[in-house]
Formats: structure tokens, sequence, C-alpha cells
């Protein structure tokens, strides 16, 4: 028997949500720290259940909704998100819980969870609808985008909080809700890592959400994943606003692959080149680091510079699969150029560069070419072409 408990974040309102420690992958963004699934349970005249679990956590969610009240008694379950990890026990639930009003948004929602789960008792809403649960009210805001078409948050007014789904979360396993019962720089690199590699596309429909919720007056940020905010609001919106905007930072990623050290060579002299203009760079070993890792330092960084070795006339599998990633995830603001080594063909060089082209980043210097072992007469000039950039 699943002995969860709810954990009590306001008065007669709960986190019933789970746990998922051991998660490492999601959707190729590596999550190092697990995950958690938010739900939240409001008990007045009328009992709400906001956003489910992963289905393989149903029982979880239940034994914590159960802690508390029937499931059966649930009369509003609100679907912020159609996406599994946020919806994947709606049909269990509203097994549970038969005379339960599923909320969703129109037409996205609707189509979404009638595609998944089939014809329930849904009840579609648009930007400015509210329902009354009794001494509290639930309204409604869209976020399309953001990063579904379907996605939305819920505002309760009355307790002035935000349930506010996949918006100002993390992928992080945590026995403690709360912002400041963690360590805070931990939260805001997840929340960083999260934004990087899941929003980074959405600047603007993210920037449209800031907007449409800057009158509120929020005490809680209730996430659908990691911690709830309540301490560092101030700081997650802050963070929400220069990641939206773009923002970058004088600081380089040099990111290499190599077969014979050759390239790892050019790479090493690269990161020294920048350090020379003081400029703080990084050099990853894409054998080493996780994609995810490396993109969420690339997104506040204002140059990229990416070497590979050439292979069966193309780059290395590891690299092109790296800059697939890049191209998905869309950054704006890089200034990047292509390096490589090669033995007689040398035709990566040029094919990184165009897919950094093609992911939006700005070329800021010619390929750097070099055949087999580069010699110290090529590597003084590599140094020297990168202390001249007008950057």
């Amino acid at each position: 028997m699943n002995n969860c408990k709810a954990v009590e974040i306001g008065e007669n309102i709960f986190w019933v949500g789970a746990v998922d420690w051991s998660m490492r992958n999601f959707h190729g963004y590596e999550t190092s720290r697990g995950s958690s699934y938010n739900a939240y349970l409001i008990l007045d005249e009328k009992i709400a259940l906001i956003d489910t679990a992963k289905i393989n956590f149903a029982d979880e969610l239940i034994a914590r909704i159960s802690s508390v009240v029937e499931p059966s008694k649930i009369d509003v379950i609100v679907s912020s998100h159609v996406e599994p990890d946020h919806s994947g026990a709606l049909k269990k639930i509203a097994a549970l819980a038969p005379n339960a009003q599923i909320i969703t948004t129109n037409p996205n929602g609707l189509k979404g969870l009638t595609n998944r789960y089939g014809d329930l008792n849904y009840k579609p809403v648009k930007a400015g609808d509210e329902i009354s649960l009794g001494k509290r009210t639930l309204k409604f805001v869209p976020t399309p985008m953001l990063h579904w078409p379907d996605s939305m948050v819920t505002y309760c007014p009355e307790e002035k909080i935000l349930f506010s789904n996949d918006a100002f979360g993390e992928h992080l396993a945590t026995s403690l809700r709360f912002d400041d019962e963690n360590d805070l720089d931990t939260i805001l690199f997840e929340a960083k890592k999260y934004y990087a590699n899941i929003l980074m596309p959405f600047g603007k429909q993210a920037q449209t959400a800031l907007k449409a919720l800057g009158g509120l007056e929020i005490k809680l940020i209730a996430t659908g994943h990691g911690v709830i905010w309540r301490t560092h609001i101030d700081k997650i919106l802050a963070c929400y606003k220069k990641w939206s905007a773009g923002e970058v930072s004088e600081r380089a990623v040099v990111v290499f692959d190599s077969m014979w050290h050759s390239t790892e060579i050019l790479a090493q002299t690269i990161t020294e080149a920048f350090a020379k203009r003081k400029i703080p760079a990084v050099f990853y070993d894409i054998k080493a680091t996780p994609l995810s890792d490396i993109v969420t330092d690339i997104f506040t960084s204002k140059y990229l510079a990416v070497g590979s070795p050439t292979i069966n006339n193309q780059m290395m599998p590891t690299i092109a699969a790296f800059l697939c990633y890049l191209k998905g995830l869309r950054p704006v603001n890089h200034k990047a150029f292509a390096f490589g080594s090669y033995g007689w063909g040398g035709q990566s060089i040029a094919l990184v560069e165009d897919e950094l082209k093609a992911a939006g980043c700005e070329i800021i210097l010619d390929k750097i070419r070099v055949a087999n072992l580069p010699t110290v007469e090529q590597l003084d000039e590599i140094t020297e072409k990168i202390l001249a950039l007008n950057l």
C-alpha cells in the first residue's frame, strides 16, 4: 500500500504530486537530479485538483489525495497541459471522480486531451474565464507555446497563488517543497537548465506570458516541476525576464569532438585565445558532458566555437547530434565559428559552419581548417585571428 501523504502549502491547499528520484533523461535532456510532477488540491465548497502526474506515478498521486479527501469528491480537475508528465493520470483520476469537470484550453487542450484520453467530462475555457470554488476563485490564463499550444496557468486571487505549470519550474527531485528550504544556487541552475533546454525557442511567448502576469499579486508560484516559489519569487521572475529577452554575457563556449587530439588542440588554443582577450571561456569535450549541460552554458554566452574532425566526408556524429539539438532550440544573439582538423578531405568544418548558420548564429570568423596535426605557427595564427576579431 502506498502511504504517501499530502503536504499543506496553504490553508486547505495541498501539494499532492509525485517525486521521480530516478529520472535521468527527458527527451534527450539529462536530468541528473531527477524531477517531480506537481499537482495541487484545493478544499473549498468545491474541491479542485490542479494537474495530475505521469501515469506510472498515479498511485502516489492518488495516495496523497486520499490522505486528505476521497478522490470521488473532487468536483474540478484543471488540466494545464496535455503532455503526459502532467496529464498522464487524468483518465485514472476521472474514473475515481466521475462527476468532476475537466478544465482545459479551447481548442488546443480539448483537442489534445480528447485525442489522448477519449471523451471525458471536459469544460474548455479561454482567456478571462474563471470558476468559483466557494471562498476561492480560479482564473485561467492561456499561455500558448509555453511550451505547447494548449498550455495555460491558473491564478487564485484570494490566495495570490499562481499555478504555473511548466513556467518557472525545474527538473529537480527534492523532499522539500519550497524554494527557501533548498539551496538557491542549485534551484536557479536547474531553472536555467530547464529554460535553456525546453523553453528557449519560446522567448517571445514567455515575454507575452510575463506581461499577462505582470499585474498579478503573487504570494506563491506553484510550479509543475521542482520547488514552489515563495521567498525568491522576484529572483525567478527577473531570470525569466532576462532569459526570454535573449540576454547574453561576454563569455565563450568551445565545443568539440576529436579523433587523434588535433581538433582538441585547436579547441584548447581557441579557449586560451578568448581568455587572452579577457573573455571567460569554457572548453567542452562533447564525449564527456551531456548536451543539455553544454546548451545551458551556451544559452547565456555570446560566443560559440564548434569543432569536428572529418570522418567519411562528414562531421563526427556526436557534433552532428549536438548541432541538431541546438538548432531545434533556436538560440538568439550568438556569434560563432567552426573549426576542425582533417586527414585529406576536411568537409566537416564547412558542414559545422552551415549548421551554426541554420541555428541562427552569426558567423564571425571564417572556418579554421588544419590538416593533420597543427603546427606551432598555425596555432599562433589562430590565436592572432581571435585577438584581432572586432567583437
